[in-house]
């Protein structure tokens, strides 16, 4: 009787650790399938920027705020007007059909990649020059604004161009701008002072911080129309392709964000903008 019992117990134990060790496996085929199968889903459905506007139904795009004829605020109604939102607006309806679905955030030339790439915003429509150097953070759309740097200076100055910089001169430009860099190269000698955004530059010089404000002459020229006190001088000495930016190896984004430059030329679209804004027709 101890025998068979013992007999039966050990078979009882044997099937019992088989039955465990089955369950146990099926567990982890379970586990791993659903793991693999919602990191696929996960995949689908975040698709890269694109898929996410579509998902979230508004696009994000980072705008200048204190620009004008790009991206300017009004302080009294808080709109925000310029020819890059009027851009940034057609993308997005062109990508969700109404221009409406649309969030506005104010970036600087200091903040704007970094709000990119933590995904903050899709995509940059700000008066954003083209440079092998950015090549290596972004990518870039077609060019779809053509610029060059000059100065801004009160309309007495003595200052006639790069020519006239000197170890006593202060140039004001803005943090993270390429005119910064510039204006170092092409006037080594003179003073650089840098500040945050384009309105307090130009704030600056107004209050007699500065001799010039250097930066693109689109830019320039809206800071012009704000105070015909100032005015430009000396030409272009650079040449500063401006394109909207976007997440490095989102191809599919970058290609519906040259499509639509595509239709906005061939449409006459982006021509009426560029004037209204511009105040003259694109050569």
């Amino acid at each position: 009787m101890k025998n068979g019992f013992t007999r039966t117990f050990k078979q009882s134990v044997a099937m019992l650790s088989l039955i465990f060790i089955l369950v146990l496996a099926a567990c982890g085929n379970n586990a791993t399938g659903g793991n693999a199968s919602e990191g696929g889903s996960s995949s689908e459905a975040g698709g890269g920027t694109l898929a996410a506007i579509k998902e979230r139904d508004k696009l994000i795009a980072g705008v200048k705020y204190d620009t004008k004829l790009f991206g300017l605020q009004d302080p009294a109604t808080g709109n925000v007007e310029g020819f890059d939102i009027d851009i940034a607006k057609a993308l997005a309806k062109k990508i969700l059909g109404d221009e409406t679905k649309i969030e506005l955030r104010e970036v600087t030339s200091k903040t704007r990649i970094p709000l990119l790439q933590s995904g903050e915003i899709d995509i940059i429509i700000a008066t954003m020059t083209i440079t092998d150097e950015r090549k290596q953070q972004v990518d870039f759309s077609d060019v779809y604004f053509e610029a060059g740097q000059s100065l801004l200076v009160k309309v007495d100055s003595p200052i006639t161009g790069l020519e006239s910089l000197n170890k006593d001169t202060k140039v004001l430009a803005v943090k993270g701008s390429t005119s910064a860099q510039n204006i170092r190269e092409k006037a080594p000698d003179a003073q650089v002072l840098e500040f945050e955004n384009y309105q307090d530059a130009f704030t600056a010089l107004r209050a007699g911080q500065g001799d010039a404000l250097t930066t693109d002459n689109a830019i320039l020229l809206g800071m012009q129309q704000q105070d015909p006190n100032y005015h430009l001088v000396g030409g272009n000495f650079t040449d500063e392709p401006y394109g909207m930016a976007i997440k490095k190896g989102e191809t599919e984004f970058v290609n519906v964000v040259n499509e639509l430059l595509s239709e906005m030329k061939e449409s006459g679209e982006y021509d009426r903008l560029y004037e209204q804004w511009m105040g003259v027709k694109p050569e």
